[in-house]
């Protein structure tokens, strides 16, 4: 019989929008710091008077992007399998989950860098960098890329935390990092004037941070880890990758239809690139907290279901809906108002400062719908159907940006910002009927609830049926 926690899992008891709230207002306020000082340092490279410098930013972003998404689908299956563990109250496999899910983690960001370090021209040059913009990008990325494995042990032990339920110190995490990146940044750029280099060894920097503040949470706070076992490594394998091929599949769909705007917006220049670069530091930091909510509903979902209690997992997934709603209505109607003094801020100008407007008058609208798709999404992947995530992202970032991004770009490159929120509006819609179809038809049985067990349930058990699984 396996070993069984001494406590019960924090959140199959109490309020579940009061665990919404309060996981994700602690997970936003590191997560917003972050890109808060993301967006600081972007300003800072905008002092330096160079729009090229900008727009390298905005080039390196995109394809950072990508080994963000790769990190994020292996967070997103530790947190998955330790939260169902720990709501099962198997503390054991718990902890064999996680020290493995770092393990996991780190091997394959090695591999992520090693194979991205040689081919980042091909990639830069394929999303419409050139000239000295390139030279640039190139230069950036290649002091940044091989931190990878840092950012995605700092990603990962953020998301074990919250497994544990323990949001106060995954806050730790993200928030040293932005407190590191708010000291180190002017130091590198302006007190060293390292300039482009200085925001770049400052990026490493701040990631080393995020591990050792990840390590006190997870290790010496909470005991999560253990000494590696081969054969855990091993038997773990196949349910790990169940969830993290797919759910890195479903991130990597966002990126890439980022490049494909990107590609479409640097066909009107650098300045239109600057804007979209500015645009893509504004946004995270106006709905970092809806970001936040996506990774945290998860592991709320993942402990009810552990513990068998569906109600609570559905009444989760509509408390998450309710706090999208009410947030990014907030968030728009803020970004409208403070419009010009957002584009004097960053001193944008021309088609930069268009884009800009248009994001927040209109195209902010659009997270209504991407925010519910994120809700979905952490429903599909934390309670075994994964694919349904894939499914709905990929349709978000092919037919929900491709037909109407070539069709806005008739319009300029404000035409192709607009058409990028509009494709959002299907796939959020869909994406909740169909996350709310799942969750009542969960699978009751022990086989389906036992925590080493994360494959999706068989057909016979498929959201769309009319029964609700063996009981």
């Amino acid at each position: 019989m396996s070993e069984k926690s001494a406590s019960k899992a924090v959140f199959t008891t109490g309020s579940t929008m009061r665990h919404v709230v309060v996981m994700t207002a602690t997970s936003s306020v590191g997560l917003v710091s972050i890109f808060a000082v993301d967006a600081l340092n972007l300003f800072y490279i905008s002092l330096l008077g160079q729009q090229e410098l900008a727009a390298a930013i905005g080039y390196a972003a995109t394809i950072m992007f990508f080994s963000i998404s790769f990190c994020i689908g292996i967070a997103i299956a530790a947190a998955a399998l330790v939260g169902r563990a720990l709501g099962a109250e198997n503390a054991e496999r718990a902890k064999s989950m996680a020290t493995w899910s770092l393990i996991y983690m780190f091997l394959l960001g090695v591999v992520i860098a090693a194979v991205a370090y040689p081919l980042l021209p091909f990639f830069l040059n394929i999303i419409g960098a050139e000239g000295e913009t390139l030279e640039l990008s190139l230069r950036f990325m290649q002091i940044v890329v091989p931190s990878i494995p840092l950012l995605g042990l700092g990603m990962c032990m953020g998301a074990l935390l919250r497994a544990k339920g323990d949001p106060r110190r995954a806050m730790y995490v993200t928030l040293s990092g932005g407190a590191a990146a708010l000291v180190l940044d002017p130091l590198f750029i302006f007190g060293l004037d390292m300039g482009l280099n200085g925001a770049a060894i400052a990026t490493f920097c701040v990631r080393i941070v995020l591990v050792i503040v990840g390590l006190w949470g997870v290790h010496s706070v909470h005991k999560m880890l253990g000494k590696p076992k081969l054969q855990d490594g091993l038997s773990n394998l196949k349910a790990f990758f169940t969830i993290a091929i797919p759910a890195t599949v479903t991130q990597l769909a966002t990126p890439i239809g980022n490049a494909y705007v990107t590609s479409a917006i640097a066909e009107f220049g650098d300045d239109a690139v600057a804007g979209w670069a500015i645009v893509g530091r504004l946004l995270p930091v106006a709905f970092g907290v809806i970001f936040a909510l996506s990774g945290s509903v998860g592991p709320i979902m993942s402990q009810n279901y552990g513990a068998k209690l569906l109600p609570r997992v559905q009444s989760t997934l509509r408390d998450g809906l309710i706090f999208t709603l009410i947030y990014c209505t907030i968030v728009w109607a803020f970004l409208a108002i403070a419009n010009p003094w957002i584009i004097e801020l960053f001193g944008a100008k021309n088609q930069a400062a268009d884009i800009i407007s248009i994001f927040n008058w209109l195209v902010a609208g659009s997270f209504l719908f991407n925010g519910a798709l994120f809700v979905a999404n952490a429903a599909f992947n934390n309670l075994g159907f994964p694919l349904w995530a894939t499914f709905f992202n990929w349709g978000r970032a092919t037919a929900g940006v491709i037909p109407f991004v070539y069709v806005g770009k008739s319009y300029g490159a404000t035409g192709v910002l607009m058409g990028w929120g509009l494709g959002a509006i299907v796939f959020g819609i869909g994406s909740v009927i169909v996350a709310f179809k799942v969750v009542s038809n969960l699978p009751m049985n022990d086989d389906e609830y036992d925590s080493a067990s994360v494959s999706p349930p068989p057909s016979s058990n498929s959201p769309f049926t009319s029964g609700k699984g063996a009981s």
